[in-house]
């Protein structure tokens, strides 16, 4: 099964997630599909905290992908925004 989900980096204590598409079998931090953002709890006041590409994420939902929670929300914010 395909999931979208955070896939972790940054350093200790300075948290960078990217928004991945990727096999459930593997490890948060292995091989992913397709990078379809990021998010960025630490962004300084002018920074980007979240960018999602969604017409990516509506592509791979549409082909049977599961959003996790925490996507599932960035979704909903992102579509808010837009409306």
């Amino acid at each position: 099964m395909v999931t979208i989900r955070l896939a972790r980096g940054g350093s200790k204590k300075r948290p960078f997630y990217s928004i991945v598409v990727s096999d459930r079998k593997r490890q948060p931090r292995g091989r992913f599909i397709e990078r379809i953002g990021f998010f960025n709890p630490m962004a300084a006041a002018g920074e980007e905290t979240l960018r999602l590409d969604r017409e990516r994420a509506q592509y791979w939902i549409g082909h049977g992908a599961q959003p996790s929670e925490r996507v599932a929300t960035f979704l909903k914010q992102a579509d808010t925004k837009a409306a």
